[in-house]
């Protein structure tokens, strides 16, 4: 197999979800974040964030009033252990199995796991095998 390069950077700026039951997705995403240590950014009465993830109800400033329809959304892990981890953190946290932790065809050494959050939505740990990176992350600031 031929080798690859990857860049990884700040390709997506931000993701909002609407959710119908904040106190439900906040303790689903406290629970993931901590096994796969992405700290929580900031919460207020009808949000919460963590890096680019915004979390809000329907009533809030940055949404029209509408839910958000099923995503997919992926979370880098460090290690298969830790994408186990967050499988068993977020189905204990609420979330339903939607493919347990294991090894996919995407490529090789691709290890991921599948929930459903609190409102529907496809949220995946993936491991994509040993790699060396440039930096072990993208600091910015304002």
């Amino acid at each position: 197999m031929e080798t690859q390069e990857l860049h990884r950077g700040r390709l997506i700026d931000h993701i909002q979800l609407v959710v119908k039951d904040l106190p439900a997705s906040r303790a689903f995403y406290e629970a993931v974040f901590k096994v796969l240590k992405i700290p929580m950014g900031g919460s207020g009465e009808n949000y919460f964030w963590a890096d680019e993830l915004f979390v809000s109800t329907a009533d809030s400033e940055a949404a029209n009033g509408e839910l958000t329809g099923r995503h997919h959304i992926a979370f880098q892990a460090q290690d298969r252990a830790m994408v186990d981890a967050f499988h068993q953190a977020a189905l204990a946290a609420g979330g339903k199995d939607n493919g347990a932790p294991g090894e996919r065809k995407y490529h090789p050494g691709y290890y991921g796991a599948f929930v459903i959050d609190p409102d529907g939505n496809n949220i995946e740990a993936v491991y994509h095998g040993e790699a060396t990176r440039s930096a072990p992350s993208v600091k910015v600031t304002f």
